[in-house]
């Protein structure tokens, strides 16, 4: 017959404060690496946005909130989305104590939004399509579409590169 396994016992006043320190310590902490994280995120997509505001020529705040131009709203969202999948993956890559890990976010993020403008400007010069006379069309336009999509693509294989 198999031994009958003691109960656990009972907490005492004594050690429930001991548990619910380290619980209250690990949801602290936890809540200061999102915030962490998060704060480091915003700023690296807003870098991201200042980059690619450089990239396409104009300005893109003018051109999507007076002109409410699609061509540049387009390639400046898909941009971002590049920017944000690159800046998700630094943070999924990011390993060990916590300011190691924003360290590794911040040069992983920077690298990648360079590789993903410098992928972009060089896809747009392949493929012959000009971002400057796209931004300056009323109406969306098919090559618009086709460098959205190859932003995401972009950003999304830099940032498989940095996993």
């Amino acid at each position: 017959m198999s031994p009958t396994p003691a109960p656990s016992p009972a907490s005492s006043p004594g050690t429930a404060g001991v548990d619910a320190f380290s619980l209250a310590e690990h949801l602290g902490l936890g809540a200061l690496a999102i915030v962490s994280y998060a704060v480091l995120g915003v700023l690296l997509l807003i870098i991201g946005f200042y980059v690619i505001d450089l990239a396409i020529p104009g300005k893109l705040s003018k051109m999507i909130k007076e002109d409410r131009n699609p061509n540049a709203t387009l390639l400046t969202t898909s941009g971002l989305a590049a920017v944000g999948l690159i800046v998700a993956a630094s943070i999924w890559s990011a390993g060990g104590a916590l300011h190691e890990g924003l360290l590794v976010t911040l040069v992983f993020g920077l690298v990648g939004i360079a590789v993903q403008t410098v992928g972009m400007v060089a896809f747009d010069k392949v493929a012959g399509i000009s971002v400057r006379e796209l931004v300056q069309e009323p109406e969306l336009q098919p090559g618009a579409r086709l460098l959205a999509v190859t932003h995401l693509a972009i950003g999304l294989v830099t940032a498989i590169a940095v996993i």
